[in-house]
């Protein structure tokens, strides 16, 4: 293996960071956060854990297998919590972790946003759509 100078180095590092990379780490993280049910589940889990069926009703429109995919994934990635606690039947609940309340400023102020500014963007949509 050759040797690699310090600006070499350097330079690996910054391609293996580059979230415009497709095999940059960070942008799998961008692409699992923009994914459809993302923002709203975390939005819903911001006033604290609830169960399936709990989160299904808040996040309307959205399959139970969907659901169930999200919350795994977010799961995996350390954003989310799933708690189960033996009774009967099984309750199970799913809550934010401390990294997952980290994000809940930035999905909020895009949920604010998107709130916010639908009509502007409705009215975009439609002027395009005239030509």
């Amino acid at each position: 293996m050759p040797t690699r100078t310090a600006a070499e180095q350097r330079a690996e590092a910054r391609r293996a960071y580059d979230a415009y990379l497709a095999e940059c780490p960070a942008r799998k993280l961008l692409d699992r956060l923009s994914a459809t049910w993302v923002t709203l589940v975390l939005n819903a889990l911001a006033d604290g854990p609830c169960r399936h069926a709990e989160l299904g009703r808040k996040v309307a429109g959205v399959s139970q297998k969907m659901l169930t995919q999200t919350l795994r994934a977010l799961e995996r990635d350390g954003l989310v919590t799933r708690t189960v606690t033996p009774s009967v039947p099984v309750r199970v609940d799913y809550g934010l972790t401390p990294l997952g309340e980290s994000l809940l400023p930035v999905v909020a102020a895009v949920k604010e946003w998107a709130d916010g500014h639908i009509g502007e963007v409705e009215a975009a949509r439609a002027a395009y759509d005239a030509f």
